[in-house]
């Protein structure tokens, strides 16, 4: 896998080489040949991975179609949104 540095602008060569390797799944694969896995452990995570890809296209075509709402934008979490601020001539008349 090659990268062009451009202007020895090599943090955008660091950048794009990142993004490919992700895309390629190196990541995914160095991290799985760390340990030894099991041939039973290797066929259950692989049938469970084949599941939620099926699950997750099936959803998104659902979706598509309009049969299930889209996907809602992110919500703070509950107790971290701040209390709105308190004005101190509020109440006082």
């Amino acid at each position: 896998m090659q990268v062009i540095v451009r202007d020895n602008n090599v943090e955008q060569a660091l950048r794009v080489l990142k993004r490919r390797m992700q895309k390629e799944g190196i990541f995914r694969e160095i991290r799985a040949r760390q340990s030894y896995e099991k041939p039973s452990e290797r066929r259950i995570r692989e049938e469970a991975e084949a599941i939620s890809r099926h699950r997750k296209l099936a959803r998104k075509k659902l979706q598509r179609e309009g049969l299930l709402p889209m996907k809602k934008a992110a919500r703070p979490r509950p107790g971290s949104e701040r209390p709105a601020p308190r004005r101190e001539d509020a109440g006082e008349a």
